[in-house]
């Protein structure tokens, strides 16, 4: 099995900067990095940043220009700098990935990581 955790969440003011990982442990073999995705209150999940074929980045339209996600295979991390920060910002973030299980491929989520930003 794979076990994400996100870390590097906080409060920070409009403005600021934050940098979101995500560490991957277990079966590291059989996983692939998706991207990162985040749910404010009372709203859906929606996607921020997600690997596309290749080294291509799909950033959200209202990120672009300001979140830039990048990945350590090293280390088995994926990051999600966020730069620029904004009110409207402020969610749960969570990363997800792909795994292969004996039944096919699978989803997993990682516990998310809780960002605020102040105005």
């Amino acid at each position: 099995q794979v076990q994400l955790v996100e870390s590097g969440g906080g409060l920070v003011q409009s403005g600021g900067s934050l940098r979101l990982s995500c560490a991957a442990s277990g079966r590291i073999d059989s996983f692939s990095p998706l991207g990162w995705y985040r749910q404010g209150a009372g709203k859906q999940r929606e996607s921020v940043a997600s690997f596309i074929t290749g080294s291509s980045i799909k950033y959200a339209d209202s990120v672009k220009g300001r979140f830039t996600m990048s990945r350590d295979n090293t280390n088995n991390t994926v990051y999600l700098q966020m730069n620029s920060l904004k009110p409207e910002d402020t969610a749960v973030y969570y990363c997800k990935g792909l795994t292969a299980t004996p039944g096919g491929l699978a989803s997993i989520w990682g516990s998310g990581t809780q960002v605020t930003v102040s105005s």
